[in-house]
Formats: C-alpha cells, sequence, structure tokens
C-alpha cells in the first residue's frame, strides 16, 4: 500500500513540503493530482521525484514555482512559507525553474541577449552586457551566440540557454523539470555535468524531476518515487543502487528504466 513519506524535517532544510495536496477542477469533476505529499530539501542537496507520467511529480514543482494555485497543505523554502495566494517578493530571485522543452521555453523572436536580460529587467536590475556574456560563458556558451535567436541554435545550446537564463538571478534553488528528456542522449550527459559543475560551484539546492532512474542514480543523494500522486516511498540513491527498495512498485520502475539491470545497480550513464 502507498505510504506518505515522513521524514525528519531538519534545521537547515532549504525547501520544505508537508501535507500538500493539489487539485484541478474541472465543470464536472475534481481530480486530485498529488495527495498528501511530504518530504524536505536540505540545503545544497540534489532530491529526486521519480515515477511514470502522471504520477503527480510535475505538478508538485510546478505548484512550488507557483503554475497551479488550486492546493493545500504547507510549502516554505529558506523558512519563507509561501501560499496559493501569497510568495514573499524574493522569491523568484531565490527560486528559479528549467523546463523540460528548451525550444519550447524561449521566446522565438528574442535573441539570446534579449532572453537573458529579462529577468534583470523585470526585477529591476541593471542590464549589464558582461554580465550575460559572463552568464554564457558559465554554461559552457561562446559570448558569439548572443545575438542568436533560437532556431539558430542546437537543442543542449537552447537548454544552456535557459539554464543561463535561470542563473541570471541568482538563485539558491533550481527546480528541474525533466530538463534532458528532449536532448539527444549525448548531448543529456553533457547537461547533467554541468549541473553538477554549477551545483558544487555556486551551492545550489537541486529539486529534480525525471521518470529515470539512472538519471537521479547520477544526480540526487535522496529519491521520491511517485504513483498515482503519492509518494510509494522515499529512499537514499545507495539504497536504490544496491536494490534495497521496499515497495513493488519502485522495483518495477527500476527493471523497466534504462541505466538499471536485475541486480538493481544504476549505470552511471545519462
Amino acid at each position: 500500500m502507498p505510504v506518505t513519506a515522513q521524514p525528519h524535517i531538519e534545521p537547515q532544510a532549504m525547501l520544505r513540503v508537508e501535507g500538500l495536496n493539489v487539485f484541478f477542477r474541472g465543470a464536472r469533476h475534481t481530480v486530485h493530482a498529488v495527495d498528501n505529499v511530504s518530504f524536505h530539501v536540505g540545503r545544497g542537496e540534489s532530491y529526486g521525484l521519480v515515477g511514470e507520467s502522471g504520477s503527480g511529480k510535475s505538478t508538485i514543482i510546478r505548484t512550488l514555482m507557483g503554475l497551479n494555485a488550486g492546493w493545500t497543505g504547507e510549502i516554505s523554502i529558506d523558512r519563507q512559507r509561501i501560499t496559493p495566494r501569497h510568495r514573499p517578493q524574493a522569491f523568484y530571485r531565490l527560486v528559479q525553474m528549467v523546463f523540460q522543452d528548451p525550444y519550447g521555453s524561449l521566446h522565438p523572436r528574442h535573441t539570446v541577449d534579449r532572453v537573458l536580460s529579462e529577468p534583470l529587467a523585470i526585477h529591476g536590475l541593471a542590464r549589464s552586457g558582461q554580465r550575460i556574456i559572463d552568464s554564457l560563458q558559465s554554461v559552457g556558451l561562446e559570448a558569439a551566440l548572443r545575438f542568436r535567436y533560437p532556431h539558430q541554435l542546437s537543442g543542449g545550446q537552447r537548454q544552456r540557454v535557459a539554464i543561463a537564463r535561470a542563473l541570471m538571478l541568482e538563485p539558491a534553488v533550481l527546480l528541474l523539470d525533466e530538463p534532458t528528456s528532449a536532448l539527444d542522449v549525448s548531448v543529456q550527459a553533457e547537461i547533467l555535468a554541468l549541473f553538477t559543475e554549477l551545483r558544487r560551484k555556486r551551492g545550489l539546492t537541486l529539486l529534480f524531476v525525471t521518470h529515470n532512474l539512472a538519471v537521479v542514480a547520477q544526480m540526487c543523494e535522496r529519491i521520491a518515487v511517485m504513483r498515482n500522486g503519492r509518494i510509494e516511498e522515499e529512499l537514499t540513491v545507495r539504497e536504490l543502487q544496491s536494490g534495497a527498495a521496499r515497495q513493488p512498485y519502485t522495483r518495477a520502475l527500476m527493471m523497466a528504466s534504462e541505466g538499471f539491470g536485475g541486480s538493481g545497480v544504476a549505470g552511471r550513464s545519462a
């Protein structure tokens, strides 16, 4: 039977979610998309939400970002409580999100320069050409790409621009919604390595949503396995790699996920 994780909430937790319920209300019925979910992410930790499509993992991350208003429960980020109707003014500088589709998340008629300038303008910060160049270089892009449009870039380059945009406000938390699933396998590995490097250099806290257990085995310390809007179980990546999963659904997910074999040991490739 699915169980809701009840983790010990440590004082240094950057992100706390307690008793989260998310509802989508239609004309005839209401969908209970997330059902009493609780977890915490420590400061500087990388935490994974894993599950098949429709499990509720992306709904959680979109709710944290303020893209879903129909929720109940308690959410706090860096000890600041947020509600469906109120978020502290500094929230969007503290927390940024990287979406799954690097092309759909960039305006097709805006140059890279304008894409990276927009967060500064929205928050009343001075626009700096050097800051934009530094941001591009921090994600492995050349300054020469600054005045290109999204259609002139490869998929991997577009996702790097999206990451650079998320970093423009120097956030402490990155919410990552399947950030590599739309990319070729070789490019996926490069982007995952980039996240690892950025986390180390900037002390970032990562919440990583994916359906791929091999990815979280490479990127995260702990994971929550989701099914039908609930957390089936929470375990460390070491437990995952040693085959110590307790729930049958988690074991089935391990067998179905690329990078896991019958021994339950994760591959290190994305």
